[in-house]
């Protein structure tokens, strides 16, 4: 097993542990460890909301979920010899859950959490259909995922980090707040809120106290959305054998990573859509000088997705396109039309016997495909969701027979207001 450079007490909160990571980004958070170029190491990982959200068949923990300390990030690390232009190169070797031998009820040994978020409270992307909190607890065994408040589904888990990323100089902060700040300023009372701005409430910056951790905390930009330097970019791909090219903005590199998940389907729909936990990742990282200028990755990383993911031959796919539920046409939204694909998929699997919110769990959770299917037919964009048929216990593919029915078991907990 690799040396494990960044440990963290699974009975410990993130801001009692030895080496304190943070849940902002900002070049003035100091590196915790420093490796070099060619080293290979475990770091591990707390589940995003630090324990907040426990194995139970209520969602008032999702109802009330602490949004201002997302994410906990494990790092900076620092990578000796980084210099901005570069290219730090960063091998996925390993990524799992909590070893279940840890002590401690936390997400990650042997379980995780899907949840709907409540509209007043950071939404998801079906947010008008499903504007209150629900919350799914998944069960790990041998790899497999399955739930108590999803029955007859079950599918192999493609584990990987929702976020990684390096830290932004000076100057791609300040552009990230102004563009950002603009466009909150066009809706600025908009639920949920178009943006989200500095917040130093519930801060976590490191090691910087004092008038330091005050600056920094004021500036310091949150972790929700992916941004130029990678990020909160909930890509599914990102399994065992990825290798993630990110450009380096500052001396270092100062690398972060966090936000684990056992699997998820892609958009992650449900905005807490994966199945959330705490682990770990082995990690190799190397740097291509220049290789900024040298490829042309001045801004987002560019990667290539690991090879160990599960794989399915048999999909039933839904489509849908840019008109919206009331028949109002839009010009080319993928957004919408992508909503409209899910829509549609939920709508099909209530014919199953599963309630609408069980749908919208598989479909946050379960390895689905969405992709953009068709973007130049004017004036619909078309959207399509690929969902594996043998993940489900009965055959969910039409038939002359009609829809088989499964038992909806206790349902998904729902938190009401």
């Amino acid at each position: 097993m690799p040396t494990n450079i960044f440990p963290l007490d699974s009975t410990r909160k993130f801001t009692d542990q030895q080496l304190v990571g943070h849940n902002r980004w900002h070049p003035d958070i100091p590196p915790n460890v420093t490796v070099k170029p060619g080293d290979v190491f475990r770091i591990d990982c707390r589940e995003w909301f630090d324990g907040a959200i426990v194995n139970d068949d209520s969602a008032l923990d999702i109802l009330h979920a602490p949004l201002k300390s997302v994410h906990t990030l494990t790092g900076p690390i620092r990578v000796e010899g980084a210099q901005p232009g570069d290219l730090l190169v960063v091998d996925i070797l390993d990524v799992g859950p909590i070893p279940q031998e840890d002590s401690g009820p936390l997400a990650g040994q042997g379980w995780g959490y899907t949840g709907i978020f409540a509209k007043a409270n950071g939404g998801s992307f079906l947010t008008d259909q499903f504007p209150d909190a629900y919350k799914c607890i998944w069960d790990f065994r041998g790899g497999v995922a399955t739930s108590r408040h999803v029955p007859g589904v079950s599918f192999v888990g493609m584990v990987h980090p929702g976020l990684m990323g390096t830290a932004p100089s000076a100057e791609l902060l300040a552009r990230w707040n102004t563009r950002e700040a603009a466009l909150i300023a066009t809706d600025p009372d908009r639920v949920p809120p178009l943006a989200l701005p500095p917040e130093p409430e519930m801060a976590i910056l490191g090691t910087l106290t004092g008038a330091d951790f005050d600056r920094v905390a004021a500036e310091a930009a949150r972790t929700a959305p992916p941004r130029e330097n990678g990020g909160n970019q909930d890509i599914k791909n990102f399994t065992k054998g990825t290798r993630v090219f990110y450009p380096v903005f500052v001396d270092g590199a100062n690398l972060s990573a966090g936000d684990l998940h056992f699997s998820q389907g892609d958009g992650e729909i449900t905005f807490c859509g994966a199945i959330e936990m705490g682990g770990f990742i082995d990690m190799h990282v190397d740097l291509i000088k220049g290789g900024m200028e040298a490829y042309g990755v001045f801004e987002n990383a560019v990667f290539m997705p690991g090879i160990s993911n599960p794989q399915y031959s048999e999909w039933l796919a839904f489509s849908g396109t840019s008109v919206t539920l009331d028949g109002e046409q839009r010009y080319l939204d993928s957004h919408l039309s992508y909503q409209r694909a899910c829509l549609h998929a939920i709508d099909y699997l209530t014919k199953f016997g599963y309630t609408p919110e069980q749908g919208y769990m598989i479909l946050g959770a379960a390895p689905i495909e969405g992709r953009l299917s068709g973007v130049v037919d004017i004036p619909n964009s078309c959207s399509t969701v690929y969902l594996p048929t043998s993940i489900f216990d009965i055959d969910i593919r039409p038939s002359s027979s009609g829809p088989a029915q499964v038992d909806p078991g206790i349902g998904v907990p729902h938190a009401a207001f």
